[in-house]
């Protein structure tokens, strides 16, 4: 099997979000997109055939899954991951967010304190507002010294405490920081919300960007004392860049929740799932470790870079160093003053469309998220209009 991720493919002209809604969403057209969490890579041939053998068939009635697909779920999370789920414990959704909604109405009531740790991925915030609920944020701190963000624990045991949470919502690996948990930063949290019977949700949407050197500890691979409270989110839609077909699987052991939130996923109206979703899941988790393989070695080699570039070209530019995830976080503050100013430089000057450090939390104003899933010549491209912006710069 070989997939070349150096080829360029024109995503343009497929309503893909990422290219063809510059209009719309930026007022303008010119600008090269590595903003939403998407890859420009197409699918191993091997998962393209089994989807068009499925669309051959010709008909897409309603459909539920049967043993192969949750077979092929257990071989991927027990050789990965090192845990395997019973079937009754799995809730499919349309995606993780939407299950994080269901969770939020399912589990606590409107004025209820929920907990997020930013930056973090903005819609756990948006998500918390619009469902009526109080967002606690127990900030991430940068350790200099380490090189990296951390919990900061005694705020985290102070504020749920003290705010009565309900409930976390916490991102492994972290999006946008980077930051692969250890298993003793994971137990530790873990101990803080059972002591306070606080729930649990954890996205481990990114679960399988990982570099070397680190490893994902899944919630799910703690001991059973630990999964009274617990929710984990799981999704091929990063993995293996298919969150259009809308499909993940919720991962919830204790019984009383998981009728919880099966009956709030009832009141949505929603049931059946994506019929070539099935399929996909079922082909990616099949077929497509080889490739996924192939994959980390190539974001490893954007990683490396993107640090290069800018310890050569951009110094000023701080890199955050990722241990996951395809998204990398970079520091301006040393460039500019307010995030007014970095918006006009990164879309203005350099022609680029990145995520801003502000939408994650407005401590991370001067901060840029940038996504690295694409041929090298587009990241090459990206960082000499970055490189120019900066240089011209006043």
């Amino acid at each position: 099997m070989k997939n070349s991720f150096d080829v360029l493919i024109d995503r343009r002209g497929t309503s893909c979000l990422k290219y063809d809604f510059g209009m719309e969403r930026k007022g303008r057209d010119d600008l090269l997109p590595l903003w939403v969490a998407d890859m420009d890579f197409r699918l191993p041939d091997e998962v393209i055939e089994d989807l068009q053998k499925r669309v051959s068939h010709g008909i897409f009635g309603y459909t539920d899954p049967k043993d192969d697909y949750y077979d092929a779920l257990n071989r991927w999370f027990s050789k990965r991951h090192g845990y395997t789920v019973d079937r009754q414990w799995n809730i499919i959704t349309p995606g993780v967010v939407y299950a994080i909604s269901m969770a939020i109405r399912a589990l606590t009531k409107e004025g209820d304190s929920i907990l997020i740790q930013q930056p973090v991925y903005y819609p756990f915030a948006s998500m918390v507002k619009l469902n009526n609920r109080n967002v606690v944020n127990n900030q991430l701190v940068f350790n200099k010294e380490a090189g990296r963000y951390e919990i900061d624990f005694d705020d985290l045991e102070k504020k749920i405490k003290e705010e009565k949470v309900k409930m976390v919502l916490f991102c492994s690996p972290h999006n946008p920081v980077g930051r692969v948990w250890t298993r003793e930063e994971i137990l530790r949290f873990a101990d803080i919300c059972k002591e306070n019977d606080v729930y649990i949700f954890a996205d481990e949407i990114h679960a399988d960007f990982v570099y070397e050197g680190h490893k994902h500890i899944s919630f799910m691979t703690l001991d059973d004392e630990y999964r009274e409270k617990l929710i984990v989110g799981t999704s091929p839609s990063k993995t293996f860049n298919i969150a259009g077909l809308q499909i993940a699987n919720i991962f919830v052991p204790n019984e009383s929740v998981r009728d919880a939130l099966k009956k709030e996923n009832d009141a949505a109206g929603y049931s059946q799932c994506n019929a070539i979703g099935l399929t996909a899941t079922t082909s990616v988790y099949t077929k497509g470790e080889q490739w996924l393989d192939e994959l980390l070695r190539y974001l490893k080699g954007n990683v490396d870079y993107v640090r290069s570039f800018l310890q050569e070209k951009l110094p000023r530019v701080k890199l955050i160093e990722p241990e996951g995830t395809y998204l990398i976080w970079l520091d301006f503050s040393e460039i500019v003053k307010d995030h007014k100013e970095l918006e006009k430089l990164i879309v203005d000057k350099a022609h680029l469309w990145l995520d801003p450090g502000i939408i994650f939390g407005r401590e991370t104003a001067l901060f840029e998220r940038i996504n690295i899933a694409a041929p090298r010549a587009t990241i090459e491209k990206a960082l000499e209009q970055l490189c120019a912006a900066v240089i011209g710069h006043k």
